[in-house]
């Protein structure tokens, strides 16, 4: 029985065929943007070209590798950096400006084993990390007003969302590379309508305060001045009281005798040349 059966090609080439099947099954290989988690009966056994930070592309753990058919899973977990995409998440600043925010956080999977014991799989981690990177951007933009998105602490506040959303993740074993903001919309419709009249109304207050501020500096500056040249006329009066009488009677000279008025005629002035108005004219003894 065993002969005839060695003796019937069609039964050789079904075995054949049986063998080669097993032996691709039982082979693998891992290429090098990808590493392995292999589970023996649904239990982590062992990682393969696990990510190493600095290693060099062609001095890794990649290659062929052997597993038990139908008894060992592998989960194939990518090592190059992955994207959570966050479009048009609403966000609420401390100014009760309400903003639409398209954000994205890019991070690496450097723990397999861990991610694959947590979440299970890549689409897993992203579904998982989607909600963390909503809470990490609502919280620090929640903290700060509207404008902090156009000033140079923007990229602070980025930092400050990658840090806190790195403490969330770590639990999955990925590495958080980088968080940014794509772009920043105010709602369209009628939201829009009263966040830009209340932007308008803030301006406006904010410049009848820098107003009411600039003319109270004006009129205490003024004052200053005056009590200068009040307390600088007293001093050279003091000193001089000879002198104090010209400088005052040069002063008034040239405001009767050269100040020129629009729109008026030429006014004549008949004094005596001993009216004491003119003693300055005359000299004194």
């Amino acid at each position: 029985m065993t002969r005839d059966w060695l003796r019937n090609p069609i039964a050789i080439s079904v075995a054949v065929i049986l063998l080669f099947v097993l032996l691709l099954s039982a082979v693998a290989i891992v290429p090098e943007t990808k590493q392995v988690v292999v589970l023996r009966l649904e239990k982590p056994l062992r990682t393969i070209n696990a990510y190493q930070t600095g290693e060099q592309f062609g001095r890794t753990g990649a290659g062929p590798f052997f597993r038990i058919p139908f008894v060992d899973r592998v989960v194939w977990v990518d090592k190059r950096v992955l994207d959570v995409d966050l479009p048009n998440e609403p966000v609420l600043s401390t100014d009760q400006l309400r903003l639409e925010i398209d954000a994205y956080a890019r991070f690496r999977v450097i723990d397999p084993l861990r991610m694959v014991v947590t979440a299970g799989s890549e689409e897993n981690v992203i579904d998982r990390l989607r909600p963390l990177l909503r809470s990490s951007l609502r919280n620090e933009l929640g903290k700060r007003e509207s404008k902090i998105l156009l000033s140079p602490e923007r990229g602070e506040v980025m930092d400050n969302i990658q840090t806190s959303l790195q403490t969330l993740a770590t639990r999955y074993g990925v590495q958080i590379v980088d968080v940014r903001i794509k772009q920043t919309e105010l709602p369209s419709g009628s939201p829009l309508e009263g966040a830009l009249a209340r932007m308008s109304s803030a301006r406006q207050q904010e410049a009848a305060t820098i107003k009411a501020q600039g003319l109270k500096e004006a009129q205490i500056i003024r004052a200053t001045a005056t009590a200068s040249a009040a307390q600088t006329y007293a001093q050279a009066f003091n000193k001089d009281p000879a002198f104090y009488d010209f400088y005052r009677a040069m002063q008034s000279y040239r405001t009767t005798f050269l100040a020129q008025v629009d729109g008026k005629g030429d006014t004549s002035i008949i004094l005596s040349p001993q009216n004491s108005y003119l003693r300055e004219f005359m000299g004194q003894k």
